[in-house]
């Protein structure tokens, strides 16, 4: 089921959140439906597919009947379910759904149950509480949306639930930009998803079907059109693990009212002016970063720095502010300011310094579906910045914090498309990703054995993190205390090695400009726990090269690509010495080179020192369907080879 789906769905109101106090029937009220309004009959659901059926509830229709108003839409939904068993009586008897108070206003027309034939009107005497949860409000993220609560008296097994709303929804930007989403096919049965929609004969809709052939009945009727699809009994669709984000689990049918992202640049356009006065004394600083700096490119890492690092972030997504962005005045005022908010005084400050630069609106987890789809404001929930310096294009994320390099090693975030808020010629573009001609983690342990009976074994770890990595731990190193990290770190190896403790704290370098970060770790293991359950003859060495990112998805039936996620290139080294053997590795190798991962282990020996060194690299983003099953033969195979132990009691001069 899509995520619009679910949030049509029931469920109980999850206590352990951020809740306001309830507000009884203070923003839900009951009415008839209109007469635009029609009502279809219950349909019988499919038999072949009761053994899908999840959480004891059988899924009769969900529909949505849409028309235009002259301020935005006023969309009906319907929902009806049967209660098969006594598990859907816990999920079955409650109702709830989410909307946005500052563009939303809410009806309920109906709220019925049925009983061996027998309507029962329950929407006279319905309580609706009406609560604010804050879902994000640890992260800095308040949206301000509602969630509406009412409890079902006397639900029985057998009963079928059935409830109507209607919405009158004025949008705050681009009211008279339309864009709806249906799946006609769940990951669950459903007898009926019906969707109808009402709009002027002279404004032809746009319609891009999605993995579907399913096309609408068109009538026309004076100076409305309308166009209704309907899908019966849909065979569920398997949900999978691990999909690329442009990949669409469910067939899909997209209606939007243009086909220009211009358009949608148009609505906003008016709100990101970048001619706003700055502040005297933020212009002061601009003007010093100009004065020290006459390259450009610097010009837009100081710059960029600036923002990110003195702008904290909190998200107040409320109303006008979940599409306006507040003035860069406003934001330097109160320190703080959300992804809209930072994109403009960032892109208003690269202006003043000579730098080319513009808002770009995108996604954060589903960029990558921006490159197929119908125009609409609602594609997108967040907003970066695109600097041009000649023919250079650099992709600049304001809300990042302590992100190092300079203009030549700037890491670009990995979005996928975006759209630049520019008159007259906006269009969806690519975030090229960097690629990557080097390890972003290279992690070198060296290990130290006793020279003499009872000392103890040393260990150093040297970890050098660079570009998107070395954004990571510098941001980990900021946001966590040392000595919790040293304690992860310490547990980590206390795992493979019992007994180990630490003998120095961690020692951290940050070069910001080249965005390399290292940390040192030094440790000890008596020579009692080296002895302990014979470890020296059983001494394991471990590639910690990411493996266990990658996707280990359930094949079975599987249709959809495995996605890889951001690129990565990763290297492990183990080093032993004051060994009393020559040790080899294995004759044969076990490389795994495939069109979408390498992985190496490469090792040297001298009669007293023994060195092995594991590398990881992706070279694609995603593993196509038909390829899966050898991907995680090789995967397999990666973990076989990742960890090798030998015998370093040894003391013979023959290899081991």
């Amino acid at each position: 089921m899509t995520s619009s789906a679910i949030k049509r769905l029931f469920f109980l109101i999850a206590l352990t959140m951020f809740c306001a106090p309830a507000m009884a029937d203070a923003e839900i009220h009951k009415g008839a439906a209109g007469s635009w309004i029609d009502r279809v009959e219950l349909p019988r659901p499919d038999p072949r597919f009761d053994n899908q059926i999840r959480n004891g509830t059988s899924n009769l229709v969900s529909e949505y009947q849409i028309r235009q108003r002259p301020d935005g839409i006023e969309t009906f939904d319907r929902y009806a379910y049967k209660i098969v068993d006594r598990t859907g009586l816990e999920r079955g008897a409650a109702i709830n759904f989410e909307f946005d108070p500052a563009t939303s206003q809410i009806t309920m027309n109906w709220l019925n149950i049925i009983r061996d034939g027998v309507v029962i009107e329950r929407l006279p005497g319905a309580t609706f509480d009406v609560f604010r949860r804050e879902k994000d409000a640890e992260k800095g993220l308040f949206d301000g949306w509602l969630t509406a609560y009412v409890n079902v008296d006397d639900v029985r097994v057998g009963d079928i639930i059935d409830y109507g709303k209607t919405t009158i929804r004025t949008p705050i930007v681009g009211a008279d930009l339309f864009f709806h989403s249906v799946a006609v096919a769940w990951g669950e049965p459903i007898a009926l998803i019906r969707e109808k929609v009402i709009w002027p004969a002279n404004q032809p809709l746009n319609i891009r079907q999605v993995r579907t052939d399913i096309q609408p009945e068109v009538k026309t009727e004076g100076a409305s059109k309308t166009y209704t699809w309907q899908s019966s009994n849909p065979a569920p669709v398997k949900i999978e693990d691990n999909l690329p984000a442009d990949f669409l689990t469910y067939p899909t049918v997209q209606i939007s009212s243009t086909d220009r992202w211009q358009d949608v640049v148009d609505a906003m356009l008016p709100y990101y002016r970048l001619d706003q006065e700055l502040p005297a004394a933020y212009v002061a600083k601009l003007d010093d970063i100009a004065a020290r700096y006459a390259r450009p490119e610097d010009r837009m890492i100081e710059a960029m720095r600036l923002v990110q690092d003195t702008i904290r972030y909190v998200s107040l997504s409320m109303g006008r502010g979940s599409y306006i962005p507040r003035s860069p005045g406003t934001v330097i005022a109160s320190g703080f300011g959300d992804c809209k908010d930072k994109a403009l005084l960032l892109a208003s400050s690269l202006r003043r310094l000579g730098v080319q630069a513009d808002p770009a609106l995108t996604d954060l987890d589903d960029g990558l579906t921006l490159g197929d789809m119908l125009p609409t404001i609602r594609a997108f929930d967040h907003v970066i910045v695109k600097a041009s310096i000649r023919s250079q294009t650099y992709w600049i994320d304001a809300t990042n914090y302590l992100q190092g390099g300079r203009a030549e090693n700037l890491v670009p975030p990995d979005y996928g498309f975006a759209l630049p808020i520019v008159p007259g010629s906006a269009r969806m573009e690519r975030i090229e990703r960097k690629e990557l001609f080097q390890p972003t983690t290279f992690v070198s342990e060296a290990f130290d054995f006793p020279k003499s009976k009872g000392e103890a074994l040393k260990l150093t770890v040297s970890t050098t993190y660079r570009d998107a990595d070395a954004d990571s731990m510098r941001y980990r190193l900021a946001s966590q205390s040392a000595t919790k990290l040293a304690d992860d770190y310490l547990q980590y190896y206390n795992r493979q090695y019992p007994g180990m403790s630490s003998v120095a704290p961690l020692s951290t370098r940050d070069d910001r400009d080249g965005n390399v970060v290292t940390t040192v770790e030094a440790y000890e293991l008596p020579a009692d726990a080296l002895d302990e359950d014979d470890l020296a003859k059983n001494f394991p060495l471990k590639a910690d090269v990411g493996i266990s990112n990658l996707p280990e998805p359930d094949m079975v039936g599987r249709g959809g690509p495995i996605w890889l996620g951001s690129p990565m290139f990763r290297r492990h080294q183990c080093i032993v010495r004051n060994l009393k053997a020559e040790f080899v590795g294995p004759e044969k190798s076990d490389d795994v080179i495939t069109p979408y991962v390498a992985f190496k282990a490469r090792w040297s020996s001298t009669p007293t020192e023994f060195q092995v060194d594991w590398f990881l690299k992706t070279i694609g983003d995603r593993v196509p369907a038909k390829e899966i099953g050898s991907y995680l033969k090789s995967r397999r195979k990666m973990v076989d080879n990742a960890s090798w132990s030998y015998n370093f009691a040894y003391a013979e001069t023959e290899a081991n």
